[in-house]
């Protein structure tokens, strides 16, 4: 059984791509109403567990549990329905629909309190969805793109959300919007995992961080305690 409070667990799961040995024993928790950064140099494994989790690799041993139940090895589709939802590395917008039509086809309600995501919620948050909603996905900017794919995220109203390099290729105005949706998430009591190459960002979003080198688990801890440990962010991340 999960611990008490864990809305993601994973527990010594091992994942390979063919022979390369990538997750080794890799053990992480996030707490129910946290943020938790998941934080490494590239190839260090972040992006392969959050393909574990989401199913889109299953673990060659493990255990993976969403708020106690057991989802390592389930189909995508399986996992989504359980409630993950997933912002992807590079968006992966639907480039040949509409605005309107990438949220449709992600939509889904869970329940009917007022904290459901609707796709006119989704526009209240990103006013320039709302104006571009007839416009084709492939059509906007890198920003637009990102905005969407959070929204997209946010209309299967997961119980827990996983973002992968949120802030990649995106201009500083936009990063800051990003971080600022984050933050806004976060005073929600959404349970996050936040992939980010964006020390900064990720720190001052996160309560919790874990760090990956080399496809182990390498430090669990505090957002507060990481940043009061510049040797830690140094040798792990190269943060001078």
């Amino acid at each position: 059984m999960a611990p008490e409070g864990a809305a993601l667990r994973l527990e010594r799961v091992n994942a390979l791509y063919g022979d390369s040995h990538v997750l080794r024993d890799v053990s992480f928790t996030l707490a129910a109403g946290r943020v938790l950064a998941l934080l490494g140099r590239n190839g260090a494994g972040k992006t392969t567990c959050m393909n574990v989790v989401i199913g889109w690799l299953a673990p060659r041993d493990g255990d993976v549990r969403l708020f106690g139940e057991p989802i390592g090895g389930l189909a995508p589709e399986a996992i989504s329905r359980r409630g993950v939802g997933l912002v992807p590395q590079g968006r992966r917008v639907f480039p040949s629909l509409t605005v309107f039509e990438n949220l449709c086809v992600a939509e889904r309600r869970r329940g009917n309190g007022a904290s459901s995501w609707s796709i006119e919620r989704v526009f209240e948050r990103f006013p320039v969805l709302q104006r571009r909603q007839g416009q084709l996905a492939g059509s906007l900017s890198g920003g637009e793109q990102q905005m969407l794919a959070i929204g997209r995220a946010l209309v299967s109203n997961p119980r827990v959300l996983l973002l992968d390099e949120p802030s990649e290729g995106l201009a500083p105005r936009i990063v800051h919007e990003v971080g600022e949706t984050l933050l806004s998430l976060k005073e929600r009591g959404f349970s996050i995992v936040l992939v980010e190459q964006n020390t900064t960002l990720a720190l001052r979003v996160a309560d919790d961080v874990a760090i990956l080198n080399t496809g182990r688990i390498v430090y669990e801890g505090t957002a507060a305690q990481a940043r009061a440990r510049p040797d830690l962010l140094h040798t792990h991340l190269g943060i001078l």
